[in-house]
């Protein structure tokens, strides 16, 4: 029985205010063997109760709707026992982090491509065999973040973040991924948000402008007049702020 659970379809329900992008994504999810789609609703209140009606395993969810958004769906459902999985589909990128934040299996921007939408599906299908009934994860921190890159979004795990530098409304992350060569990535994010979602004991901010991966300090160094600087992987030194200093001495059993 548990086999044949994990190979069924899974049961979708598809949400969104604009008929014309639910007539598409019924075509798309005609093609895909694992989909069988069980209903549509074209607003969040509609959708909640049709959550509650039909069951379904996986809700493809628009963001912005009229009065109950798809955000909104998603905390509602998160507070549940038990929830169908979330995908959202969304023609915006901004709401990326909140959304991950729910523990949606994927994010998908519109005009929707089968190709994407189906590796969104292969992720949905993973999670359900990974998991068993009623088994719910729950982390306190970020584990992973999504972030635009050309017509998509990359999902980058916290573990390969090293560093974050703010920029204005957005933060630039610093991501290693070895073999690979390291990159950056913008993120329309506060850093202080952001670092309220970073597990402390993984991440330490050292400036109004930086967050660092903790592992990724080799030393601190004092430059006199009380002005200290952190020596991080590359060689690189960072100036640390009055404010931080004392966190980061702490740190370092100073």
């Amino acid at each position: 029985m548990a086999e044949e659970s994990a190979s069924a379809p899974l049961r979708t329900l598809i949400v969104d205010d604009e008929p014309l992008a639910v007539e598409r994504m019924q075509v798309i999810c005609a093609k895909l063997p694992d989909l069988a789609v069980v209903g549509t609703a074209s607003d969040g209140a509609a959708a909640l109760r049709l959550v509650d009606a039909l069951a379904p395993d996986l809700i493809l969810l628009d963001m912005t709707m009229p009065e109950v958004d798809g955000l909104s769906v998603a905390r509602k459902l998160a507070r549940q026992d038990t929830s169908p999985a979330v995908i959202f589909v969304t023609a915006h990128d901004h709401f990326a982090v909140e959304a991950f934040d729910l523990d949606a299996v994927d994010y998908v921007l519109k005009p929707v491509a089968p190709e994407r939408l189906g590796r969104a599906i292969e992720r949905a299908l993973a999670r359900r065999i990974d998991a068993p009934p009623g088994a719910v994860e729950e982390s306190a921190w970020l584990t992973e973040l999504w972030v635009p890159h050309r017509s998509e979004l990359l999902r980058i795990e916290i573990s390969q973040v090293s560093r974050i530098d703010a920029e204005r409304d957005y933060v630039r992350l610093h991501v290693a991924a070895p073999p690979e060569p390291s990159r950056t990535y913008l993120l329309l994010q506060t850093i202080a948000g952001l670092e309220q979602r970073l597990d402390p004991e993984e991440f330490i901010r050292i400036h109004r402008s930086t967050i660092l991966r903790r592992d990724h300090i080799r030393g601190l160094r004092h430059d006199g007049l009380g002005v200290w600087s952190v020596e991080i992987d590359d060689g690189e030194a960072l100036r640390i702020g009055r404010t931080y200093l004392p966190k980061v001495k702490a740190m370092a059993g100073r």
